[in-house]
């Protein structure tokens, strides 16, 4: 699949969106695109993808925006979690279970 931000008109805004994202949450350069992400959160699997709701246990269906690797976590972003204000969610990479990216 190819890389988008969920609401982007085109490409370019997709990839300023993304960069305001980064900037916002200090994510450092994302050499590759993540599209979805399985970890498992306080017990459960949580999977999320760039375009589709949070899962249930983060009690929103907002939609996921980005999804940046951070070192030893990865920040999942939603437009009040992470994109315009508040943390975003954190995935530790200890737990994670399975990472893929846009083509």
């Amino acid at each position: 699949m190819d890389f988008f931000v969920p609401s982007s008109s085109n490409s370019a805004q997709a990839e300023s969106v993304f960069s305001s994202i980064a900037q916002h949450i200090a994510a450092p350069s994302q050499e590759k695109r993540i599209h979805k992400l399985q970890w498992k959160h306080e017990g459960e699997i949580c999977a999320c993808e760039v375009g589709e709701s949070l899962p249930e246990v983060f009690r929103t269906d907002e939609k996921v925006l980005a999804i940046f690797d951070c070192g030893n976590v990865f920040k999942v972003c939603t437009p009040s979690r992470g994109a315009i204000k508040f943390d975003p969610i954190h995935a530790s990479k200890s737990t994670l279970l399975n990472v893929e990216y846009f083509d």
